[in-house]
């Protein structure tokens, strides 16, 4: 049962860069993020409330670490990954953000002096690779003279998703000391709504509420309920049932799902470039997790 938990975990995390492709096209990326946000971290209080009987008191250092969580993983993350989404294939996006454990492991090596062996370095090396083929759509050689036409604003914004990611995964190993998951990613979301809020403040009196479809509203519930929330939760049951090495193998099927989605979904061309360079990254991965 759990390993269908996570496979149905990792479906729905593919499932979400359909969602946000349709929700991306129709409100600005503050706003969906809000909207998210306010519908997950109202299911989040609901869930702490009936397992672990509500939200403990933080101190200073907790508070300003799930802050840190919050504006990291949350509102900076969410801001990245609507822009991108707006500019970019779902499918696509779905294989950028498969380097995230590489960003979170170079960025540990970097910030926290975590040691690299010469495995680790092998693996990073084949997923940049399998990145540069991804980016550049199978031309890195063409890329080098004109870079533009490989690397416009969506490809940054993912870029800056993975890297947000990071800093929320490496802040996240100090705000979890003394709080469980479900407390801390309950504070988190509640922060990031906060900061998320303030700023969509302009967007919001903007919006064509009365325009947007039962797709828009059923796309950015999904990302709320099923895309944050239960597959949280699903998640979290894994690490606990076989530990988080184990776990952590599972995020190589997010982006098959994304892309396999967004072909059937969204009718998006699944490239030669796209195989490659997904197939490459998630090689590189788990090298560098094994």
């Amino acid at each position: 049962m759990i390993y269908l938990k996570l496979i149905a975990c990792t479906l729905i995390w593919g499932g979400t860069f359909i969602a946000g492709h349709i929700v991306s096209n129709a409100l600005p990326p503050l706003t969906a993020a809000s909207i998210r946000f306010s519908i997950a971290a109202a299911l989040l209080l609901v869930l702490a409330w009936r397992r672990e009987g509500g939200l403990p008191r933080l101190s200073l250092q907790q508070m300003g670490a799930t802050a840190a969580l919050g504006l990291t993983g949350i509102f900076l993350y969410n801001f990245c990954f609507f822009s991108a989404l707006g500019k970019m294939e779902a499918s696509r996006s779905a294989l950028f953000i498969a380097m995230n454990p590489i960003v979170t492991a170079l960025a540990a090596a970097a910030v926290l002096r975590e040691r690299l062996n010469w495995r680790k370095w092998a693996g990073i090396g084949i997923a940049f690779a399998g990145a540069a083929v991804l980016i550049t759509r199978g031309e890195p050689m063409a890329a080098l003279h004109d870079i533009s036409q490989s690397i416009g604003v969506g490809e940054l914004m993912m870029l800056g998703a993975a890297s947000c990611w990071a800093a929320y995964t490496l802040v996240g190993r100090a705000a979890l000391k003394g709080l469980s998951p479900i407390a801390a990613t309950t504070y988190a979301s509640l922060w990031g709504l906060g900061f998320l809020l303030v700023s969509a403040s302009r967007e919001l009196p903007g919006v064509a509420w009365a325009s947007l479809g039962w797709q828009v509203w059923a796309s950015v519930t999904y990302l709320g309920a099923f895309g944050t929330v239960v597959a949280f939760v699903w998640w979290y049951e894994g690490v606990k049932a076989l530990g988080p090495a184990r776990t952590a193998v599972f995020n190589n099927l997010v982006p098959v799902f994304g892309v396999s989605l967004a072909a059937l979904m969204l009718g998006e061309q699944v490239m030669a470039s796209m195989i490659a360079g997904g197939l490459l990254v998630a090689t590189g991965v788990t090298i560098t997790n094994r």
